[in-house]
């Protein structure tokens, strides 16, 4: 459990030192933003926690600081201290909450059993996360605010799909190298692999056409999913 602690506080660092980068987020009341993260780790991923909760059930729009702030157990001017502004807060909850995903379900590395089972390993979690409740809320409150605030989509993207298919990409080279895979542009069918993980449920879900799915149903898209890119990519075993 510490191990996850840390990890989460990791991946809450980086997205702050890339916001920083983004918006020049650099004072408030004379400390810097990724200052106050590096110093309190526990205490930012207690108000992103608090923000996950109210932007999930009211959007950007219907949510304020001060019910964020009661949520995550703090005073506003603590949150302050760690966010000037809502929209901050919002971008750095996007972001954290994508690279801490995208981190976690795309760190498996080619494995002994090869690169089939390695893939399956990762459609199972990739589309257990796409289709979770959390993970619907999400893309549709990011989606939303992308006429407001355009960097949020930016933000959104690199932090979660470009940083998966950054990942998957290599590991798909590296199968290239082991001979198991015939792929000449990795980055391309990693775009193809995660798009083969929304067949069929994704989109009901987002739009409301299904509200929930079954674990048979996460495992029968997933199987699928690597059972077609395998088909398509996979490399001629000598007899």
């Amino acid at each position: 459990m510490k191990k996850l602690n840390r990890f989460v506080h990791i991946c809450t660092i980086e997205a702050f030192d890339r916001l920083v980068k983004l918006n020049g987020l650099v004072q408030n009341k004379g400390m810097n933003v990724t200052e106050a993260v590096r110093n309190n780790p526990e205490r930012a991923d207690k108000i992103l926690a608090g923000a996950r909760a109210v932007f999930a059930e009211d959007g950007f729009e219907g949510a304020s600081v001060d019910d964020i702030a009661a949520r995550a157990g703090v005073s506003k001017a603590t949150l302050y201290r760690y966010f000037p502004d809502k929209r901050a807060l919002f971008q750095a909850y996007v972001a954290a909450e994508c690279r801490k995903q995208a981190n976690h379900t795309f760190s498996i590395e080619l494995s002994e059993a090869g690169i089939e089972q390695t893939l399956r390993d990762i459609a199972h979690q990739f589309v257990g996360f796409l289709l979770s409740d959390f993970a619907i809320e999400m893309f549709r409150v990011a989606f939303s605010e992308v006429r407001r605030f355009p960097e949020i989509g930016r933000e959104f993207y690199d932090s979660g799909p470009a940083n998966a298919h950054r990942r998957l990409s290599q590991l798909l080279a590296a199968g290239t190298v082991r001979g198991e895979l015939e792929v000449e542009d990795p980055d391309f069918a990693a775009e193809q692999f995660t798009e083969l993980c929304k067949s069929d449920l994704y989109l009901k879900l987002l739009l409301g056409v299904r509200t929930s799915v079954t674990e048979k149903e996460v495992q029968r898209v997933a199987d699928a999913a690597v059972d077609v890119f395998m088909r398509a990519y996979e490399a001629p075993q000598p007899n």
